[in-house]
């Protein structure tokens, strides 16, 4: 997620490319209710899916229309079309925790794609909101600039001291993403509360730069201005080509990150067509679009981005800090990295 920000507001048919990326659907019933239903509407904060949105309206013949909201705005933005009775989306897509805000407030309606039935059984944390992916974070380098031998091999790496002035990173004091990153270091692969404490501080001793979100890390990357990005792998896809590789590339250590979700909303102007929607996002055909096309990592099974050796790594899904914690945390980190 983008900002602090975004926690204080509150199948089978006729046409073959839809029976070719649908395996498991309803069937021809429902695609003729979605067509007559007309469109579907998606609200989400992902970027770059407009060639999804595009080949499910030639494979379904129901138009899509997309709608981005930043993370920030998200459930205000639902919230208050929702409470007006005027919310045009039919299917919400966002980080875990702004979909269970809206779950929570009625906004949301049970649903089960089919699509989705192979998935990993950590993507269903309800019959609500279905996980698709995660927002994976670790670290790039140029490999100009940084040959594979120097590169740091383990997150301990990132303190030492030869990358002091050579680190960019998302303000780790408002960034939420960042802040639930570094914690999850803590929970996930430091031995000890000690051993990540003496990271952090190290990492802060390095004298990082900060920018606001992840979107500005990979530039001074590519420039040479700096050395490591903390930072998210899927930019190796959409910087390409840019020489951008990623770490950690040894020991084992898992790449960790928000869940990505998407519900149906309980009042869908058009509920077949989002249902339609929301089995097309899911199937193989269009995760593999995501991966391929915009580096994300998807929950579909055996589908991965082309990036080299992601294959291999684990990659884990953070915990869900809530408010309490995020404004903590973010207040700590702002002592250690800025005095």
């Amino acid at each position: 997620m983008s900002t602090i920000q975004r926690r204080t507001v509150l199948h089978l048919a006729g046409a073959a490319g839809l029976a070719a990326a649908l395996p498991q659907a309803r069937g021809a019933d429902d695609l003729a209710a979605a067509r007559a239903e007309g469109k579907a509407v998606f609200y989400a904060n992902i970027t770059a899916v407009k060639p999804i949105v595009e080949a499910f309206g030639k494979d379904t013949g129901v138009q899509g229309e997309y709608t981005r909201i930043s993370s920030s705005k998200f459930v205000s933005t639902v919230a208050t079309e929702a409470r007006a009775g005027k919310l045009l989306a039919d299917v919400v897509q966002a980080p875990l925790p702004v979909l269970e805000l809206l779950k929570a407030n009625g906004v949301l309606a049970p649903y089960r794609s089919p699509a989705a039935a192979d998935y990993p059984d950590w993507t269903r944390p309800d019959d609500t909101i279905q996980l698709f992916g995660i927002e994976y974070v670790s670290y790039l380098y140029n490999t100009k600039q940084v040959p594979a031998a120097d590169a740091p091999k383990r997150y301990e790496d990132l303190a030492d001291a030869k990358w002091k002035g050579r680190v960019v990173m998302a303000d780790p004091a408002t960034h939420s993403s960042t802040i639930s990153w570094l914690v999850g270091l803590k929970e996930k692969v430091f031995a000890s509360e000690g051993d990540w404490a003496n990271f952090v501080k190290a990492l802060a001793a390095n004298q990082p730069m900060f920018v606001a979100s992840f979107g500005p890390t990979p530039a001074p990357i590519e420039s040479g201005e700096k050395a490591i990005a903390i930072s998210m792998p899927k930019y190796i896809v959409t910087k390409a080509p840019a020489p951008l590789a990623w770490g950690p590339r040894g020991g084992g250590q898992p790449l960790l990150g928000t869940p990505r979700a998407m519900a149906l909303t309980a009042k869908a102007p058009h509920p077949a067509a989002g249902r339609a929607f929301m089995d097309y996002w899911l199937s193989k055909k269009a995760a593999g679009m995501l991966a391929k096309d915009v580096g994300e990592y998807v929950a579909a099974p055996g589908v991965y981005p082309p990036i080299d050796g992601i294959d291999q790594v684990k990659v884990q899904a953070i915990r869900d800090l809530g408010d309490a914690e995020i404004q903590k945390w973010g207040a700590e980190f702002k002592r250690i990295f800025k005095g």
